[in-house]
């Protein structure tokens, strides 16, 4: 069986490695991108993406604007999204989860995550 493959759009370092690191001690493959305008490109190619672990605070677009545009295109829109954020502010996590984002996780990423993730899949 494949291992499970994830995009990851997260623009600071720090985020992408720790996440990316605990994703891949899992033995999920993981692409990373340092942004949504990166993302959207890689999405519009055919890839293999089962799950899009997103930070919500990003310069050219949040995690929530990014999920919109996941959701409008019908080549993607199946793909299940996950916001990670540092901040639990209530009113954001509504509105990702009503915009379809299928969970918003406070980071740090753990492995004790990944089981959850993967169920999304």
């Amino acid at each position: 069986m494949a291992a499970p493959h994830v995009l990851l759009v997260a623009e600071s370092c720090v985020d992408r490695l720790v996440a990316s690191r605990v994703l891949n001690t899992c033995n999920i493959q993981v692409t990373v991108v340092e942004g949504s305008k990166q993302a959207l490109k890689f999405l519009e190619m055919e890839h293999d993406v089962q799950l899009i672990l997103m930070d919500y605070c990003m310069h050219d677009m949040t995690g929530y604007d990014l999920l919109v545009e996941v959701k409008k295109s019908p080549k993607v829109n199946h793909i299940p999204v996950v916001i990670t954020c540092t901040e639990d502010i209530p009113e954001r996590i509504k509105k990702c989860l009503d915009g379809g984002a299928k969970d918003y996780i406070i980071k740090p990423i753990q492995a004790a995550n990944v089981p959850h993730l993967l169920s999304y899949i």
